[in-house]
């Protein structure tokens, strides 16, 4: 299975009294998240599911892609690596799913699955990491396929 994470692209800054979840991409994250989908659409194969946290931010992102999307209650900024596993029901998945979301949980995800001795992993905005699953001498390997920054396009 192939599951690609792509954190949301640079967003303002969060203010005390506002709502996080509407958040909105700064200029500057709008042109990451067009850059960063213009990759993934030569990259992303035929079939890709995808899934985006409810966050205004992300669905700025996601929507530069120009792809079918559905938005996920459980990918929020306050979920944990275990919900995200479970949406995209790693590793069984049939086909190749991309998720839109945030820090901590997708760096914390990147580490339990390549089993880094760290809770987390470091993800730039707007940068993806796609990684794979596969069976090698009767054991399960998971493996990075890729990692992209918008910065390097």
């Amino acid at each position: 299975m192939d599951l690609i994470l792509w954190r949301h692209a640079e967003a303002v800054d969060w203010v005390e009294g506002c709502d996080d979840l509407g958040r909105s991409l700064t200029q500057r994250g709008e042109k990451q998240a067009t850059r960063m989908a213009a990759w993934l659409d030569r990259q992303l194969p035929e079939g890709t599911r995808i899934l985006c946290s409810p966050a205004r931010r992300c669905e700025q992102t996601v929507l530069a892609l120009g792809r079918k999307y559905k938005l996920r209650a459980d990918l929020a900024p306050d979920s944990t690596p275990a919900q995200l596993l479970e949406a995209v029901q790693w590793p069984v998945a049939k086909q190749p799913v991309l998720v839109v979301g945030h820090q901590p949980v997708l760096g914390e995800a990147l580490a339990q699955l390549l089993h880094l001795r760290h809770d987390g992993c470091p993800v730039r905005k707007g940068a993806v990491w796609w990684v794979r699953t596969r069976e090698r001498d009767g054991h399960s390997q998971t493996i990075v396929v890729a990692v992209q920054s918008p910065d390097s396009l």
